[in-house]
């Protein structure tokens, strides 16, 4: 009798647990956790992770709380995909992420295969959302968008200068450098050179040599910040003044440690500064409480979190398809970069770039 009674109440606790494990909701958040771009990896996780906690203590979504699973993609596709599928193995139904486009845009099939709901933070080649599929959407602007203010702002400022574009033949790097490229040449300004890179490297001497020769005023430059780091460094052991323009993929203090005081003075496009929007105030103070500024992705990545509550709950389910559906239906959601729409290829509806500047360590709007 008290073996029966045992098996029954160890039955009974199975069952709890059970019940326990599928009252979750899946959310992976994809990035960059090591390697060369791990600054960026680590935006996202913090603000997925921060999102998590918050939404966790106010109920979680439709009654249920969030687990939370990392994956490093490393920056690299091919990794991305092997992070991409453990996340579904796992039953992640949802993800934030990647950081890299060239990460996104792949493993986005693997997703959509799935049924699997993707909000990168960060990835803006338009590609990502230009295909038609019902499960790829944005925080973020996209290069288009971007490059357009960053053309626009070199025509207006540097007209008569000498420009260079110069990009890390990555999806994210090239395609944010050739709409740049285009709005410039649409304003009337020709590039004295184009060129590419290759990413990960640490000796640019050959490219900055070439820059000097053609007396180049201001480069711009689609890619990420260690190679921008590096690049403006160079610049300086060579003497030149040049100033160096770039996008989003720059927008980490990691970039001025290895530029060196030489960074001065470097332009950069970026979303509004969400740490001073009104509606993160509370979880800016939150974050900073933990020592912690949450620059770059950061709230872009709590920003997803929040559109995925916001969506289930208004299509009162966790089916993905149908949480996608709420999302492309152009309701509004209260974020903390504002409130955000998305169109029905899953982009936000609002201009979301404008340029800033480096000084003191630190990048300030214009």
């Amino acid at each position: 009798m008290r073996k029966l009674l045992l098996a029954s109440l160890a039955l009974g606790a199975g069952l709890a647990l059970a019940g326990q494990a599928s009252a979750q909701v899946k959310i992976g958040v994809g990035g960059p956790m090591t390697g060369s771009n791990a600054a960026f990896g680590a935006q996202l996780k913090t603000g997925a992770e921060q999102a998590v906690e918050d939404i966790n203590a106010s109920g979680g979504i439709l009654g249920k709380k969030i687990e939370l699973l990392v994956g490093d993609d490393a920056g690299k596709p091919e990794q991305g995909k092997s992070a991409a599928n453990k996340f579904i193995s796992d039953g992640a139904t949802f993800v934030i992420g990647h950081f890299n486009s060239g990460v996104s845009i792949p493993t986005s099939t693997d997703y959509e295969e799935a049924g699997v709901l993707q909000i990168s933070p960060a990835s803006t080649n338009p590609t990502f959302t230009e295909r038609k599929m019902w499960n790829t959407f944005r925080t973020c602007g996209r290069d288009d968008q971007q490059g357009s203010v960053a053309g626009d702002y070199i025509v207006k400022n540097f007209k008569g200068k000498k420009v260079a574009i110069v990009h890390d033949k990555t999806p994210y790097g090239k395609g944010l450098a050739d709409e740049t490229q285009k709005a410039m040449n649409k304003g009337g300004m020709k590039e004295v050179l184009y060129e590419g890179i290759n990413p990960g490297e640490k000796d640019y001497s050959a490219l900055v040599s070439k820059l000097k020769a053609n007396g180049v005023d201001l480069i711009y430059f689609g890619g990420l910040h260690p190679e921008a780091g590096l690049i403006v460094r160079q610049m300086r052991d060579q003497g030149m003044k040049t100033v160096l323009f770039s996008g989003d993929g720059i927008t980490d203090k990691e970039f001025w440690t290895i530029a060196g005081p030489g960074a001065e003075g470097t332009l950069m496009t970026f979303g509004p500064d969400p740490r001073n929007n009104p509606a993160a105030k509370d979880i800016v103070a939150a974050f900073k409480a933990k020592g912690v500024d949450p620059e770059g992705y950061v709230l872009y990545s709590y920003a997803a979190a929040q559109v995925i509550k916001q969506a289930a709950e208004a299509a009162k389910s966790l089916d993905p398809k149908k949480v996608a559906d709420k999302i492309h239906s152009g309701m509004t959601f209260e974020t903390v970069l504002g409130p955000l729409a998305f169109d029905k290829k899953g982009d936000i509806t609002k201009l979301d770039y404008v340029v800033y500047e480096w000084k003191d360590g630190s990048y300030k709007q214009l």
